[in-house]
């Protein structure tokens, strides 16, 4: 019997074999795993022809029409995650291409939320540096207690960030379109205005599903309203945040500084002005990458894929 061809995309830590028992599917399948990414859509297409099922990190590589037009093998596309941005669903829909998704752990988003907010607070990062150059204490670290914290979207992970911030006993605040007083008070925190949030936050966290309508939800207008000795922390989506706009702002020193973990163009291009920005303190999109969110991403995969197998023949 043929074996199925199956292709692992961006495994950027090499560690997907490890995450889960692929063996399982040695009978029937070869995997190929591949470390790198890329963005060319000849190069991509090329890559991945030969393949029945590609397994894809959640907005890593996208999944568009253009590209399933050159993949004449693809019968299943595997996504880790409940949900997927960059997958174009309509097209997979109409090339009669299943897509599956596997479950997703919303805890790393938010302790990671957590450790940038902690981190730029008490300049950790520069500290180290310092610590490490033979220097020792070189900045005054901010007090969260007493401090506002400002939460656009109060959902899942809105909600937990609101939690974390009562017990250091900050003033928390909210705000997004469909909040509520009453939905905000639930989960301990105040329904604001967007204006009165941005103009009163000591740091202002983003977590909004990215759409048509939240996309460049802050932008100058917003930037311009934060306090200069303010904090802007975006762990959910980049463009929900207008870059250029952003940039502008800590390039001029208008505000005390920003942590980000996703941006409009991942992996970020090495000569993007956010890696050259003093008051930036940014990672690679690693908020979900946690060993038992890997786990359950690969494990699923694993059980996804046996189960299309099975009730293919």
């Amino acid at each position: 019997m043929k074996k199925i061809k199956i292709a692992v995309l961006d495994d950027y830590q090499e560690v997907a074999l490890k995450m889960a028992d692929w063996s399982v599917l040695d009978q029937v399948a070869d995997i190929t795993v591949f470390h790198d990414h890329l963005d060319g859509q000849s190069e991509l297409t090329e890559r991945l022809k030969p393949f029945d099922i590609i397994c894809v990190m959640r907005e890593r590589t996208p999944i568009y029409k253009e590209l399933l037009q050159g993949l004449p093998n693809l019968k299943l596309i595997v996504s880790t995650g409940s949900r997927n941005a960059s997958i174009d669903t309509d097209a997979v829909s109409e090339a009669g291409i299943q897509l599956e998704h596997t479950g997703y752990i919303s805890n790393g988003a938010t302790e990671h939320t957590w450790a940038l907010l902690m981190a730029m607070a008490r300049h950790i990062p520069q500290e180290n540096t310092t610590f490490k150059n033979g220097g020792w204490q070189t900045t005054v670290g901010t007090d969260l207690k007493g401090k506002t914290i400002g939460i656009v979207g109060l959902g899942r992970i809105g909600a937990k960030i609101a939690a974390i911030a009562n017990v250091f006993e900050m003033n928390v605040i909210a705000w997004s379109e469909n909040l509520t007083e009453e939905k905000a008070a639930a989960s301990g925190a105040r329904y604001v205005s967007k204006e009165f949030l941005f103009s009163n936050a000591d740091f202002i966290t983003v977590h909004l599903v990215l759409s048509e309508r939240s996309k460049g939800i802050i932008s100058t207008p917003e930037l311009d309203l934060m306090k200069p000795n303010a904090y802007l922390i975006n762990t959910s989506r980049g463009p929900l945040v207008d870059e250029n706009a952003l940039i502008n702002t800590l390039e001029q020193g208008k505000i005390a500084g920003a942590a980000l973990d996703v941006f409009d163009t991942e992996p970020l291009p090495k000569d993007h002005p956010f890696r050259n920005l003093g008051n930036l303190l940014a990672t690679p999109h690693i908020g979900y990458v946690t060993e038992n969110t890997y786990k359950l991403f690969f494990e699923d995969t694993v059980k996804i894929i046996q189960n299309w197998i099975t009730n293919k023949n």
